[in-house]
């Protein structure tokens, strides 16, 4: 019998630029631009500079991969770090709705430093991320929802992602694959506790993944083992992290079905658990032209995860804390009729927003969770003022594959992200999505920013 874990990890392996349809690659480049533009906003948050001065003080002073956050050369692996923690700061950052998984986040900054530092090409590059797309995605259908009940599946999955993806482009054979999925996999770690705190996890959870799953990759390389079955062994990820793991999600499809292809952009500035309800009240908002006065209540008629995710934000004290606070999120699209960057820097502090926070609940729809993960239904119910109840819904939310951004609004929202807090100019911005757009026809990756300290 061949196990899933062997499967996967010669599917990883094996991959080529070849292989992959070209419409899946031409989506690689625009997730690659999409990623770049949440670490460019990214890059200014607390949090990433702490880790960034941790970086600093822990790593060499200068070396071939590009830290972005500082505008500086170092090791691939505190590279990878700063990267990935500042792609998942803003909450701008890609997903996958199936596996409620960010992939973006953990598979590119990893890539891109192992790449840098090997002088691969921009061919490799998008392969390595397409194997770390379709190895993550799958791994956290196979851990299942009552994985996400606990454990954050960005920094769990991410880990395994992370090292499939690097293991690629350092040209590992099926053998020392699953050495790098097994040293990668007892690594994984992440939990939603820190919610309830507003601390600063989230991004150590991006940071430590995309950094040990290279780590992982470099070892087995060099001879390092990991456990063969990792995945569904009996002392495994399953047997500790979850009650419904499903052994045939890690194969499905492998090689015909693109996972990568099915990934989401974000259009609202939070949570993805916001954004089905955020559509469906910006709707009625749009036509009924309704104002944030105008509102009594409003209910969002959601899934479990989002009850497990947002239900413990209630009081929200912190920008990033906000972007898990339904109330927040909506009362910014009643108010704004948007959820950007700007808005949340200024909602904490927003009497406007305070007061629409306990207009704001959410109630557990039988439809809406039978529904996910595959499909993230957005529902609502708005008491006005006057008394009159409006009910508004969306079934595909802006970004999703269905519905997804052209190139022209990921160049418009990759120009609005590194616009944020002065991160880039914009001549800086056109250079890099030039950069991208051509990078296929790159023979050796470089840097892509101008290497300017920061």
């Amino acid at each position: 019998m061949t196990h899933p874990s062997t499967v996967l990890s010669r599917f990883v392996a094996d991959l080529r630029y070849d292989d992959i349809p070209a419409p899946v690659l031409r989506r690689a480049e625009d997730l690659l631009l999409d990623c770049l533009g949440s670490i460019l906003a990214g890059s200014g948050g607390r949090a990433v500079r702490v880790l960034a001065r941790y970086a600093q003080a822990m790593g060499p002073a200068g070396g071939p991969s590009e830290n972005m956050v500082v505008r500086q050369g170092t090791s691939p692996v505190f590279a990878a770090l700063c990267n990935a923690a500042a792609a998942h700061m803003v909450e701008q950052d890609d997903v996958h709705n199936g596996s409620v998984f960010h992939p973006g986040a953990v598979v590119v900054p990893p890539v891109l430093a192992a790449a840098q530092a090997r002088g691969a090409s921009g061919k490799a590059v998008l392969t390595a991320m397409v194997a770390g797309y379709e190895a993550g995605i799958r791994i956290g259908e196979f851990l299942g929802r009552s994985h996400y009940t606990v454990f954050h599946t960005t920094g769990t999955a991410g880990t395994l992602a992370a090292a499939m993806a690097t293991g690629n482009l350092l040209g590992l054979d099926p053998a020392r694959m699953r050495h790098a999925l097994g040293t990668a996999g007892t690594q994984a770690a992440g939990l939603w506790e820190f919610l309830r705190d507003g601390a600063d996890s989230k991004q150590l959870h991006t940071a430590q993944a995309a950094a040990n799953g290279l780590m992982a990759a470099w070892l087995a390389e060099n001879g390092f083992t990991g456990a063969a079955r990792i995945l569904e062994g009996p002392q495994g990820m399953a047997a500790g992290m979850s009650r419904d793991a499903d052994p045939a999600r890690l194969t499905d499809g492998l090689g015909t079905r693109w996972a990568l292809a099915e990934t989401s952009f974000k259009y609202h500035a939070s949570c993805r658990h916001t954004h089905p309800a955020a559509d469906a009240l910006l709707a009625l908002v749009r036509e009924h032209r309704l104002s944030i006065g105008d509102i009594r209540s409003v209910t969002a008629h959601v899934h479990q995860g989002a009850l497990d995710v947002l239900g413990p934000v209630i009081a929200p004290t912190t920008v990033h804390q906000s972007k898990f606070s339904m109330g927040t999120v909506l009362g910014l699209i009643a108010k704004h009729q948007r959820a950007g960057l700007q808005e949340f820097d200024a909602a904490v502090s927003d009497p406007d927003i305070r007061d629409f926070l306990p207009r704001v609940s959410m109630r557990l729809d039988p439809e809406v969770d039978a529904a996910y993960p595959r499909r993230w239904i957005g529902k609502v119910t708005v008491t006005t003022r006057p008394g009159r109840i409006l009910e508004g819904r969306v079934d595909t939310p802006k970004g999703d594959p269905d519905n997804t951004l052209s190139r022209a609004e990921i160049e418009d929202k990759v120009r609005r992200l590194g616009r944020y807090q002065d991160a880039v100019p914009d001549e800086e911005i056109d250079a890099l999505i030039a950069r991208v757009w051509n990078l296929a026809d790159t023979p050796s990756v470089g840097r892509f920013l101008d290497g300017r300290g920061a």
